[in-house]
């Protein structure tokens, strides 16, 4: 298929992003130790950086670069060393964390991500989130829906999100970020069963796959963390959005990219609070 034409067949896209994900998941596991990883760099943002990080995103680079060529490419890793495309005239961007959730990766945990997004007008039209120690991905695009595969029994499922048990609600939070007193305070309006701890943007694909039913992030990310887990969740029939209820968007340069907070739940929850 052209590539020009891959834009109007996202589900045909969205497959060979997966594949490009799973190369990029592929170099992480050549630097992951799960006794914890040593060579921890850090950036001019105070952040930590591993070389896993900076070969995964090559990786991605090059590998979305050969199949859409025109299309720019934000990514964490060359954001911060000054490579920032302009988006001003494109109505289509990448977005990319080549390994979201670099403290778990350090620590030697497994909820580590590739996340590789898809960018329309501001809105996630295509995602995909690979947990590589995991072996288990999520994936999903715009009238294509969302689904989940597993390395080991070499399925994949449609997901999607979950009406609101009237038992309670389960919370996913970070387990390395974040504001506790500000979630304390908004978890008072709710019925709350269980809150769960994760890493990366497995906490935003645990309310798409309907085991979770609100991520509530009150503290400092960027929208190459939240995009590609944003578009699955779209397409599973979630909606992540600003505390003022607004659907979130992508391609703030001015903002430097960085997200104000948000909460990640069901479009029918939101509205049932409306």
């Amino acid at each position: 298929m052209p590539s020009s034409k891959l834009l109007e067949h996202l589900p045909a896209l969205c497959n060979i992003v997966r594949r490009i994900a799973t190369e990029a998941g592929e170099v992480t596991l050549e630097h992951f130790e799960d006794s914890g990883y040593q060579g921890v760099q850090t950036k001019g943002d105070g952040s930590p950086v591993t070389e896993a990080d900076r070969a995964a995103e090559n990786v991605i680079k090059a590998g979305l670069s050969s199949v859409l060529s025109d299309i720019p490419m934000i990514g964490e890793e060359s954001f911060a060393a000054g490579d920032i495309p302009s988006l001003s005239e494109s109505e289509y961007f990448w977005m990319v964390d080549p390994l979201d959730g670099t403290k778990e990766f350090i620590s030697g945990s497994g909820d580590y991500t590739v996340n590789i997004a898809l960018i329309r007008n501001k809105t996630p039209v295509l995602g995909v989130v690979y947990a590589p120690v995991k072996g288990e991905m999520f994936y999903g695009c715009e009238d294509g829906g969302a689904f989940r595969y597993m390395e080991d029994s070499d399925r994949e499922k449609p997901i999607q999100v979950r009406t609101p048990p009237a038992k309670g609600l389960t919370i996913v939070a970070s387990r390395s970020h974040g504001d506790a007193d500000k979630m304390d305070k908004f978890l008072q309006d709710f019925k709350v069963e269980k809150l769960v701890k994760r890493g990366s943007s497995l906490k935003i694909c645990a309310v798409a796959a309907g085991k979770a039913d609100i991520y509530p992030r009150f503290g400092p990310t960027c929208e190459w963390d939240t995009a590609a887990g944003d578009a699955v969740l779209r397409a599973a029939g979630g909606i992540m959005t600003y505390v003022d209820g607004s659907p979130m968007t992508y391609g703030h340069a001015d903002r430097k990219f960085l997200n104000p907070e948000f909460i990640a739940w069901s479009e029918q929850f939101l509205e049932e609070m409306e």
